[in-house]
Formats: structure tokens, sequence, C-alpha cells
């Protein structure tokens, strides 16, 4: 029953999806694929809501399958895969900054494409040789262009790039029980908040803050935030110190990590592990979430939310500062149950509050939009 979702297919499977994040004006996707084969593709995809079309540019990720995808804030030409090599009988991962062209044919006169492909301006591959063999992320800071957090394995380092090359300026490291098999890192997030000086790591089935600017300093942690793995989270980009984190144990869980014996907000519609949970960058009532049971949910967090009466920009709102949203009740809202296989991946658009893609593993892409029914509740 889902209204107006478009559905585009790649011929290999795929893991990895996330917004042009620099891009203002179109809604516009990176998706990525995760095949054994030779040739791995990278899809950028354009969505014109008008004409109910998709759009298409695709690009030769050669380097390897690909198992995580960002796009940098500041830049739309640039963007991050973590992807894996094998070299002699050991398969590595690694990672790349990849630059799109500038722009596309000049006219028809010019000389015709010769490859089935768009060449890519420029690829870097980051050196992470000496913090270790799976890197898991590289996250671009969410204002600082030039610096990079990258997770490999049971560190996190700090990136400074410059223009032609990337160092490694600090890192952190979770092995400081001084176990020997220590678990690794599982992916990590940098904070919206915090003047920019925390990286939020997840480890094991906990959450560990760490201030970039001093080694081993963990600044909180919210230790067995799920009963199994913790798999992904998401900061509230409107609400200092709350969190949504997913995991194993199907759970949704919302934390304020000033408080963190419990969660302030925890569902558990999934019936299988939970691989991406997300805030909606302009209503963060509703977070999305996607899983290995085939589904992506759409849940309202109102009590919780930044626009919730009783909390300060709920009061600001109110005073008439802003224009003033309505809280929905909190639950599941909607199951979107198109996919068939594991859903690796559910991103909002950076540009339209109502639209979001979600990525199964089989290589389908959906791109859905709010039910309507929700949308005007929450606008008038």
């Amino acid at each position: 029953m889902e209204e107006n979702s478009l559905i585009y297919g790649l011929e290999l499977q795929a893991r990895a999806l996330t917004p042009q994040y620099g891009e203002g004006n179109d809604v516009c996707f990176f998706i990525a694929t995760n095949s054994l084969k030779p040739t791995n593709q990278l899809h950028l995809l354009q969505y014109d809501e008008e004409q109910g079309t998709i759009q298409s540019k695709i690009f030769e990720h050669a380097l390897g399958e690909v198992w995580k995808l960002n796009s940098c804030p500041n830049d739309a030409r640039l963007l991050v895969t973590v992807y894996n090599v094998q070299k002699g009988a050991q398969v590595l991962s690694q990672a790349a900054l990849l630059t799109l062209p500038a722009d596309g044919p000049k006219d028809a006169a010019d000389e015709p494409i010769k490859s089935e492909y768009i060449p890519w301006a420029k690829i870097e591959v980051l050196d992470t040789a000496e913090l270790g063999e799976r890197v898991k992320t590289v996250e671009f800071h969410p204002s600082q262009e030039q610096t990079l957090a990258c997770v490999v394995g049971n560190k996190l380092a700090v990136m400074q790039r410059a223009e032609a090359s990337t160092r490694v300026v600090a890192e952190v490291s979770s092995s400081s029980s001084g176990a020997k098999h220590m678990s690794p890192f599982t992916t990590g997030k940098w904070s919206h908040h915090h003047q920019g000086h925390q990286f939020l790591a997840l480890h094991d089935t906990s959450v560990r803050a760490y201030d970039v600017r001093d080694t081993q300093h963990c600044a909180w942690s919210i230790e067995d935030a799920h009963g199994q793995f913790v798999r992904d989270l998401d900061c509230n980009p409107n609400k200092q110190c709350h969190l949504v984190t997913g995991g194993d144990d199907g759970c949704l869980k919302v934390w304020d990590c000033r408080m963190v014996k419990a969660p302030v907000f925890e569902r558990s519609d999934h019936s299988h592990w939970v691989w991406s949970v997300r805030f909606n960058t302009f209503h963060d009532q509703l977070i999305l979430s996607s899983s290995s049971d085939c589904k992506v949910l759409l849940t309202c967090a109102g009590s919780v939310s930044s626009e919730a009466p009783g909390t300060e920009s709920g009061e600001a709102i109110a005073a008439g500062s802003q224009e003033r949203h309505k809280v929905l009740s909190d639950g599941l809202l909607q199951t979107f149950d198109q996919h068939e296989d594991s859903v690796y991946c559910a991103e909002w658009s950076n540009v339209d509050p109502w639209i979001f893609a979600s990525l199964s593993y089989d290589g389908r892409v959906i791109i859905s939009k709010v039910p309507k029914q929700y949308k005007y509740q929450i606008i008038f």
C-alpha cells in the first residue's frame, strides 16, 4: 500500500547506500554493489518527483566489493567507499576517496565515451595499512572539510586531509583492558553536537563516545545498550545528547547520553537484526529502520523528539519563534514490505523530508514517501 514508490534494480548484489549530502536541490542517492565479480558499480540516482522517474549515472568501482559508502556533507562530488581486496589468501578491507567529474559530456559534438561507465575525476586510496587490515567505516566530519574519522579493527583514527594526501593525527584503541582477543569496533559516527569533538563508536553491545582531542579519552559510554550486537546508530540533529541505536535483538532504542542506565524510548517491532536506524533531519519524531526481516519501518518517537511539549525546542516553538508542528502518537506508523531480501540500508533524503530510499541485498532500491496521512498531520 506504499504511495508512489519507485523501484530501481541493480544487476548485482548491494548493501551500501547514502544520500548525496552536498547536493542541495535534487533528491539524489549513491548506491554501490557488493559482488565477487571482477567489476563492481556505483550508481548515482536522481529522483524526479514531478515526473515520477529515476535517472542514473553509473561509475565503475574496480577496487572491489563495496561494504560501506559515505558522501561528503560539504562537497557534492566527494564520497568514500570501504571495500574488500584479496591479497594472496588474505581478504583485506580498505578505503578510497572518490571524486565525481565536474561536468558530463559538453555536447553531442564531443568524442563519445568509450566505456559504459563514467570515469572518475580522482581516486585516492587511503593509507590505512598501519592501522589494521579491516576498515569498517570512514566518516566525514560534519563541518570540518579536511577531517575524517576512520574505524579500523579495534582502532579509531582521526585523519587530516591535505590537498594530495591523508595522514593519521590521532588514534584511540578499544583494547584498553589488555585482553588478547579484544573484539573490534563495529562502526561509528561523528556526533552532531559537542563542538564536533566527539566520535561515537559501536563496540560489541556497547556505545562509546570518544573525545578526539585526547588519546583514549572516553567521554561517556552506554554499556550493554542491546542484548546482542549493536549494528547502527544515529544522532538526533535537532536535540542534543539524543541518539538512536539498532541491534541484533531486533530493538530500536533512543538514548539520552546524560542518563544511560535505560533508553528513553524503545520498540521491538522487527523480527530480526536491525541494520540501519535514522532520525528524520527535519522532523526527528520520525525514525526510519531497516532489518534482515526484509522490512523498513517508520516509527514515531514524538514524546522524546525536539518538538515534544516541555522540551526546550518545543517551548521555543510554542512561543512562536518557529513554525509549530504536530507531534504524532508514539509507536509504529507504517511497515514497508516491498523488499524480498535483507534490507541493509534505509536513508532519508537530505533535500525532501518526506522521501527516503531503502536498499536490499538483492540489489533492489526503493524510493518511498512518508504516507500523506502522517505528513499532513505533522504540518497542518
